[in-house]
């Protein structure tokens, strides 16, 4: 079994450590958090072994009857891997403790990729993480532009990528972020951060992004345009699409009008905290002029990358091939709307 720990449990944290326990190689060894508050309990409850993040703050846990298994130092030096899902920047901090101890480290996209060897999307570079000390797993955003990136390069050839994030304001936590009744422009100049992110996974592609900011915490819905080498039909780019196991296509006959809708749809579906894993891709919108693809697509920015991070923990381990851990990852998740 591969051991693994997890340093951060919030958002992204927790959600891994809940998908890591579910796959038959895997096993949590511990979540470390800096604080005792309800998610510390909560991973008590679900009986991961739980660490202080900041040692000194261990007397807190204490104090608030939170029983811990010692300071995150231990924790890295039992795991196999770490999974860093500590705040942005909070990840190059830890780095050095990764490598005090010898263990290869799991990087979130909120990290700098100059941090790490190699940043990380299963379906598009798998193999490159092989035996790599410190890994990246990119962004929400970018997963989700990777997954759609791949086939589509792959089949057709991309000249030119073109997206529009318009992106949500916060997670539905995160009291302290906005706009509150704004819609920004973010970055007003050309590009985004996403494309040069989306060139960490495809260096040689050509892409622009840009990026808006609107009030909402449900997904982010990205508006697409790729000129591709080859010029298929739509229906072709939707069958090929709809045979990506982290695409999901949106039937029309649905009648899901946007983002409220999916989440309502995975709720209904069962989805552990309504969590949509996959690419939501609305199936009417996927149309091809001249040799220009248009579609719309939506990136649940608090769960897309959890099968990523399962992934990333056999690919820097050499545990399986990406089509074995893939498959893996999705059977043991339930991925596949």
């Amino acid at each position: 079994m591969i051991k693994v720990g997890i340093n951060g449990y919030g958002t992204i944290g927790k959600r891994v450590a809940d998908a890591v326990a579910l796959q038959p190689d895997m096993e949590v060894v511990g979540v470390a958090k800096t604080r005792p508050n309800f998610e510390a309990e909560t991973a008590v409850e679900k009986g991961y072994p739980l660490y202080a993040a900041i040692e000194e703050r261990l007397p807190r846990f204490e104090e608030a009857g939170i029983e811990v298994a010692g300071g995150v130092e231990e924790l890295v030096e039992a795991a196999d891997v770490v999974v860093d899902a500590c705040p942005s920047g909070i990840g190059a901090e830890n780095k050095a403790m990764y490598e005090a101890y010898d263990t290869p480290a799991l990087y979130q996209g909120g990290e700098s990729a100059d941090l790490v060897d190699v940043s990380f999307n299963a379906r598009a570079n798998y193999s490159e993480a092989a035996d790599a000390d410190h890994v990246r797993v990119v962004s929400c955003n970018t997963t989700g532009l990777s997954r759609l990136l791949a086939p589509l390069q792959e089949t057709y050839g991309v000249k030119k990528a073109r997206v529009t994030l318009v992106r949500r304001g916060g997670d539905p936590g995160q009291t302290g972020r906005g706009p509150i009744n704004d819609i920004l422009p973010n970055p007003v100049t050309l590009p985004s951060h996403h494309g040069p992110d989306v060139n960490t996974i495809f260096p040689d592609l050509n892409i622009d992004t840009l990026g808006m900011k609107v009030p909402a915490t449900l997904m982010h819905t990205h508006s697409v345009n790729v000129q591709l080498e080859e010029v298929p039909t739509a229906e072709a780019v939707r069958d090929l699409l709809a045979g990506e196991s982290r695409l999901f296509l949106v039937p029309e006959r649905f009648d899901i009008d946007g983002a409220g809708k999916l989440k309502e749809y995975a709720m209904d579906r069962g989805r552990p905290r309504g969590d949509i894993w996959e690419n939501c891709v609305w199936e009417e919108s996927v149309s091809v002029e001249d040799d220009d693809l248009y579609l719309f697509q939506a990136i649940h920015q608090e769960s897309d990358v959890v099968p990523e991070n399962v992934d990333a923990v056999r690919a820097v381990l050499g545990a399986a091939d990406a089509d074995e851990s893939i498959e893996r990852t999705n059977d043991a998740l339930g991925v596949g709307l």
